[in-house]
């Protein structure tokens, strides 16, 4: 019964969900909304960045999508503005693939990448895993509140991470991906299976993502990066010996 509650309120949400469409150019704007219009989205739009703020200032946003280059004000300095006071997912769109536009985006605490051109219906199943996400986040558990590997310590609750000693600020997701990891020790996950556990994607997400955010978060790591290890031909697995 109580799952029977969940589904309905997860739905109920996802329909009533509310979203901001940033783009300069108006026929993206209008094949976006009346595409996840469809869906029971509710749908606001702005031209540019300036409006999308003040947009964003009025209104409570299920997610954004974003695009980059625009009059006025770029998406890079939205998401800057928006990351200050809000968690509120954000989907960019670029008309760029390249890695170092992802790093960097991925940086400012973007949740996910559509490069253009794009497939309204991949831009809906990505919205739908995120907000999905959002509402039902992967849980916190553990049977213990703190995990130690060296000098690479995790504490749960708080969400801290430590590198000898000292904090270190990871993005929502590279945090999601290492405690995926750690309670999930020394199996080995496919992309597929990582942009399922840990994206929520139950469609053929990009690969991309799941390397790019996994090369962040080893570079934030350090030295502790030798714990998720490489299964060439397969996916990555964390590998840390004997936990303390």
């Amino acid at each position: 019964m109580l799952r029977v509650v969940s589904f309905v309120k997860r739905c109920f949400f996802v329909h009533k969900a509310r979203i901001l469409i940033v783009d300069d150019e108006e026929r993206i704007r209008d094949m976006i909304k009346e595409y996840i219009s469809l869906e029971g989205y509710s749908v606001d739009e702005a031209s540019d960045g300036v409006e999308a703020l003040a947009l964003f200032k009025q209104n409570k946003y299920s997610l954004i999508v974003l695009d980059i280059m625009m009059p006025r004000m770029d998406g890079w300095s939205v998401c800057t503005e928006i990351r200050k006071t809000s968690n509120v997912p954000v989907i960019m769109l670029t008309a760029r693939g390249e890695e170092y536009d992802k790093l960097f985006g991925f940086e400012l605490g973007v949740d996910d990448y559509i490069v253009k051109p794009f497939s309204p219906k991949e831009l809906l199943a990505r919205m739908k895993a995120i907000i999905r996400r959002s509402v039902s986040p992967l849980p916190e558990a553990a049977p213990e509140n703190k995990a130690i590997f060296e000098g690479l310590v995790v504490e749960f609750a708080a969400r801290n991470v430590y590198v000898d000693g000292n904090i270190i600020d990871l993005t929502p997701k590279e945090y999601e991906l290492l405690n995926f990891f750690i309670r999930n020790p020394n199996r080995v996950f496919s992309r597929e299976q990582l942009l399922e556990k840990v994206w929520g994607y139950d469609f053929a997400g990009n690969d991309r993502t799941v390397d790019t955010h996994v090369k962040m978060l080893r570079e934030s790591l350090k030295d502790y990066r030798k714990f998720i290890v490489t299964v060439w031909g397969t996916g990555y697995k964390f590998e840390a010996g004997v936990k303390k």
